[in-house]
């Protein structure tokens, strides 16, 4: 941004500046909940700040808060916003994203953004749930073809992997705790999977076990854990990957129950 603009701005008043930072926070822990890097949530807080008025935001992102100051003239406001869940929905980030720009542009005021982030925040999935139990199955199936299973692992991993993306939906919208969640997934993959071994459906049974809880990996933890880090977000870096790692642990207790009881052995 030009220097020379920024220093001829307007100073806000005391509630409009409230206004401006109470967006860009909002749009800021929509951001930090949904799985976005560290890097993107400090540059989106700040055009959204900066497009509505404000002269300068300094952003500290922590793994579960969001702090701005927001700078206008000799007007400033400080305002702290908790993050109580850490999830993953690319749709709302690339949404806001998308806002972010639009506000840059001049094309989104303060009401059209509060409107806007209000619609995004009640988003919903655009597949049925059906669709997204037998596509999730499907993928982990194929990922079992991939391992080089035959078609009875490929069935025993799809109705393994379905099962266990039900069950997580149905815990999600009991609000469990996240970790609980991953155990039981794990814990219901692991059972479905196990019968390929039980049943001596295959030569290769293990695989449906490895490929059933390929929904549960913390893809976008690690990766975002490793983009903070290299952008020299250490502390939020390290509890994403810790997370991640937590989780991991999640599937393979899951796992090792479900074969314990199974009397499953070996991957």
């Amino acid at each position: 941004m030009d220097q020379e603009a920024v220093i001829e701005k307007p100073p806000l008043d005391h509630e409009t500046l409230r206004d401006v930072i109470d967006l860009s926070l909002w749009a800021g822990q929509m951001l930090l909940q949904h799985g976005a890097d560290t890097s993107r949530v400090e540059s989106v807080v700040h055009l959204i700040g900066t497009s509505l008025g404000a002269t300068w935001l300094d952003i500290l992102v922590s793994p579960n808060a969001l702090i701005v100051t927001t700078i206008s003239g000799e007007e400033f406001r400080t305002k702290v916003r908790r993050v109580v869940t850490l999830g993953v929905n690319l749709s709302i980030v690339c949404a806001i994203n998308d806002l972010a720009y639009r506000i840059s542009w001049g094309e989104v005021d303060r009401v059209g953004a509060r409107a806007e982030l209000l619609r995004i925040s009640a988003m919903r999935s655009n597949y049925n749930r059906w669709v997204v139990v037998g596509m999730v199955g499907l993928a982990c199936a194929g990922l079992s073809r991939l391992f080089g299973s035959d078609l009875a692992v490929f069935a025993v991993t799809f109705l393994s992997a379905g099962a266990a993306m039900y069950v997580r939906q149905e815990m999600s919208r009991q609000h469990f705790n996240s970790f609980m969640i991953v155990v039981v997934t794990a814990f219901v993959a692991g059972l479905g999977a196990s019968t390929a071994t039980i049943f001596h459906l295959s030569p290769s049974p293990q695989i449906a076990l490895a490929a059933s809880v390929l929904l549960l990996v913390p893809g976008v933890h690690l990766i975002n854990s490793l983009r903070d880090m290299i952008n020299g977000h250490m502390v939020t870096g390290l509890v994403r990957g810790f997370t991640g790692a937590v989780i991991s642990m999640c599937i393979a207790l899951g796992l090792l129950l479900a074969m314990q009881l199974m009397g499953v052995s070996g991957l």
